[in-house]
C-alpha cells in the first residue's frame, strides 16, 4: 500500500496563515466556541467504533436519493462529513480523499462525503475539487444529530461569520445556524462503525494512511 501523505500538517500550516489574517477579537471568540465544544465532548458523545450507522437516504448534487444500502451491499464504505465547500479545511480533506479513492475501492469500499449544504452547493464543491464520489446533502443535519455530532453555532461567532459574508443557514437552506463537527467514519457491510474520528477541534482531520489502514482491514 502506498503511505498518502499526512494531511495534518498541511492543515496546521492553513490554520497559521489564517491565524494571522485574523483579528485578535475574533480569534478569541473562535476559541472560546471551542472551549464550549470540547467542555460538551461532542467527540466522545458522538458515534463510536461497534455502534451502527443509521440507514439513510439523502440526495447527492443532482437531487438524486442515494441510500447508504446501496453501499453496503457492495462491501464497507468510509463516510466523511464536512461542515460545507466554503471551508478551506475540509476542501483539503476532501481533496486529500479524492487521492486515495482508488485505494478504497480497491479493498472494496467505497466513499461518500455529507454535509448540511444544498445539493447546488454540493455541486460545485465536486466541479471545483474534480471529486469522483458522491457528495450528498443533510438537510438539517438530521443524520449528523442522530449520530451526536451536529451543534447550533453561537450568536457571537455567527456574526463574525456573517462579517465575512459567510452565511451558513442561507447556504444550507434552513433557518438554523448548525454545522456537523469534521468527522470520519468506516462502516462494514452490516453498517457497523469499525472506525471512528471526530475533533471539536476542526482543524484536525482523520490521517488518509489511518482510513485506509481500517478499509484494508475489512477486505
Amino acid at each position: 500500500m502506498t503511505i498518502p501523505f499526512a494531511l495534518n500538517p498541511n492543515l496546521q500550516e492553513l490554520k497559521g496563515k489564517n491565524i494571522k489574517k485574523t483579528s485578535p477579537e475574533n480569534q478569541a471568540k473562535a476559541d472560546q466556541f471551542l472551549s464550549e465544544l470540547k467542555e460538551k465532548m461532542f467527540a466522545k458523545n458522538g458515534i463510536q467504533v461497534g455502534n451502527k450507522m443509521p440507514n439513510f437516504i439523502l440526495p447527492n448534487a443532482v437531487n438524486k436519493p442515494i441510500s447508504s444500502a446501496q453501499f453496503l451491499r457492495k462491501g464497507g464504505l468510509v463516510i466523511n462529513f464536512y461542515r460545507g465547500e466554503w471551508c478551506p479545511y475540509c476542501n483539503l480533506e476532501l481533496s486529500a480523499l479524492r487521492r486515495i479513492l482508488p485505494q478504497i475501492r480497491a479493498y472494496g469500499a467505497d466513499l461518500v462525503a455529507i454535509s448540511p449544504e444544498t445539493p447546488d452547493n454540493s455541486l460545485t464543491l465536486i466541479q471545483k475539487l474534480h471529486l469522483e464520489f458522491e457528495v450528498l446533502s443533510d438537510t438539517d443535519n438530521q443524520l449528523a444529530k442522530q449520530i451526536g455530532i451536529a451543534f447550533e453555532v453561537p450568536n457571537y461567532l455567527v456574526k463574525v461569520y456573517q462579517g465575512f459574508g459567510l452565511h451558513v443557514n442561507e447556504r444550507n437552506n434552513s433557518d438554523k445556524f448548525e454545522l456537523p463537527l469534521p468527522a470520519t467514519y468506516v462502516l462494514d457491510k452490516t453498517g457497523k462503525v469499525q472506525y471512528a474520528f471526530a475533533d471539536e477541534d476542526f482543524t484536525i482531520r482523520a490521517e488518509p494512511s489511518e482510513i485506509l489502514k481500517a478499509v484494508k482491514r475489512l477486505s
